[in-house]
């Protein structure tokens, strides 16, 4: 029976159509594996292909029902339905496959050693993922991104581990506008929360000058730029002689990380010291020849970072580093030491609001972005930042 509102055809293998006033689209009807009955959208208004498109539908429950219905049928019959009603055919894709075709998209959009990032921790995803790499990207959960997430942990620091999140996370993202996903299942996975346990702390002035008593001269000079510059490992082993202005008495660079011009008046003893070092040839001849070539050929500062840690052992400062020992080997979580090379950081920072510095001039100093500072100061005069470079005081003599 059929009214002016709802026509139905009945088909002889249960499944039937039919139109609802409200819509363009037919609906399939057909009974699900439970037994119960349903409506689907076929998402045309062609009535052959609807039909068609029910057909399927009660196909694949009855082989639901029958426990035949696998994964690959399962997909064979959402591409075909897909096909009849649109003219391309169904994006898919294995997230091993999107996962390089992204990673070759940043390493032209991103920089040398952002791309090298985003390859370290596609590749540990990838690998984390097994033989599940090799299944389409719509199959891939929330769960798989959590059990990624929860292994690195035992492995690396929080904030590692927040940042590997993140990346598959911006990479999902990617494959959602692309169409490959309706979700972003890492959007669902919670970053780890960073305990104060482990956070890096300033040096106090006596183990300074117990770490510039052990360091080597090269690496001397690199600590006394890391102390009274607040500058980061890597832009002090890349500083040149042209970086340095020593009639002015000042340092010029630009920040690896956040491409900030930076123009720092250097305290005495810095520059006592850079007078000391023999001239380079040429402007482009490096301060710190070794680090600089370290720098160089790894485009990372990594082996630097460990370096330091050696003096840092030999200062009595850190635990000399063990992969021998049961649980302690390269697969266990790294114990962060309290202090590091990005400790002269903090070290800067403290004795500059120690010497009455303001908040707004000691971040200006080191190069700390700060919104609320930029709300309120649009430039920290050179005069400011000189007065100080003049109230650190001198590591290199005894106490004081």
């Amino acid at each position: 029976m059929t009214s002016s509102n709802v026509v139905t055809i009945v088909v002889t293998t249960m499944a039937s159509l039919r139109k609802q006033p409200k819509s363009p689209f037919w609906f399939a009807c057909f009974t699900l594996p439970d037994g119960r009955r349903t409506n689907r959208s076929t998402g045309t208004s062609q009535k052959r292909e609807a039909l068609t498109i029910a057909l399927k539908y009660e196909d694949a429950a009855r082989q639901a029902a029958a426990g035949r219905f696998v994964e690959s049928r399962a997909r064979k019959v959402i591409a075909d339905i897909y096909g009849m009603v649109n003219t391309e055919k169904l994006p898919r894709s294995t997230a091993e496959a999107f996962l390089n075709a992204w990673l070759k998209r940043k390493e032209i959009e991103s920089d040398e050693r952002t791309y090298e990032r985003y390859e370290g921790v596609v590749k540990q995803f990838t690998d984390h993922l097994g033989t599940r790499k090799s299944s389409d990207i719509v199959q891939i959960t929330a769960a798989d991104v959590t059990s990624f997430r929860d292994d690195a942990s035992h492995r690396l620091a929080p904030g590692t581990v927040n940042l590997m999140l993140k990346i598959i996370r911006v990479a999902f993202a990617q494959a959602r506008r692309d169409g490959l996903l309706e979700t972003n299942p890492a959007d669902r996975v919670s970053l780890l929360k960073r305990s104060r346990e482990g956070q890096r702390r300033p040096f106090t002035l006596p183990e300074l000058r117990r770490i510039l008593e052990v360091a080597g001269e090269e690496w001397r000079g690199m600590i006394l730029v890391g102390l009274y510059t607040g500058q980061r490992l890597g832009d002090i082993a890349a500083l040149t002689w042209q970086n340095v202005d020593l009639q002015r008495g000042e340092l010029r660079c630009v920040t690896e990380k956040t491409g900030r011009r930076q123009i720092i008046p250097m305290a005495a003893p810095l520059q006592h010291y850079i007078e000391q070092l023999p001239a380079g040839d040429k402007p482009a001849a490096p301060l710190f020849p070794r680090a600089f070539e370290v720098v160089e050929k790894q485009g990372r500062a990594g082996s630097l970072s460990n370096q330091f840690y050696k003096i840092l052992t030999s200062a009595g400062l850190a635990e000399k580093k063990s992969h021998h020992k049961s649980g302690n080997g390269r697969g266990a979580q790294r114990e962060r030491n309290e202090v590091s090379f990005h400790s002269l950081r903090h070290t800067a920072t403290s004795l500059l609001k120690s010497a009455g510095v303001s908040d707004a001039v000691a971040m200006e100093f080191v190069g700390h972005d700060s919104k609320s500072v930029s709300q309120q100061y649009t430039h920290i005069e050179t005069a400011a930042l000189r007065q100080a470079a003049d109230k650190l005081p001198d590591v290199t003599k005894g106490n004081q």
